[in-house]
């Protein structure tokens, strides 16, 4: 059998049984623009897609998730590594953003949003009317 030498492993077992999770609950992202999008890909693996909660206030996005342990409450931890708990992240989102239309999709333990770019925030060309044209392009 192969054992982990870790001198402090059994202070974080207990520490993790009286006081819950000793390691803080991570989230990571990458996020990018592609074309008129803003992708943001969270990684989520052995999330239940229930517990995923997402909202949006006043340009704030909330993420949380949660991974609850597959191990019977009852059974003799041996080793636990992998992060239990609540998982949360926010994103400030700039007013350039189309909060209103956010598409959440979740595949393979990665959660991914797609936030469009907002009408007002895309460049647009102006139409210049009226005056003569010979004397505005002077």
């Amino acid at each position: 059998m192969l054992m982990r030498t870790d001198p402090f492993r059994e202070f974080d077992r207990l520490a993790q049984q009286v006081f819950g999770s000793t390691r803080p609950a991570v989230m990571p992202m990458d996020a990018y623009r592609s074309g008129d999008d803003f992708i943001v890909h969270f990684d989520l693996p052995g999330i239940d897609p229930e517990t995923i909660e997402l909202d949006v206030e006043r340009n704030v996005l909330n993420v949380r998730a949660e991974r609850r342990s597959p191990a019977p409450e009852d059974a003799e931890q041996l080793v636990s590594e992998r992060p239990t708990g609540t998982f949360t992240r926010q994103l400030f989102l700039g007013d350039t953003l189309d909060t209103d239309r956010v598409d959440a999709s979740y595949e393979a333990g990665v959660l991914t949003l797609r936030i469009p770019v907002a009408e007002q925030a895309k460049p647009r060309r102006i139409q210049i009317t009226g005056g003569d044209r010979k004397q505005l392009g002077k």
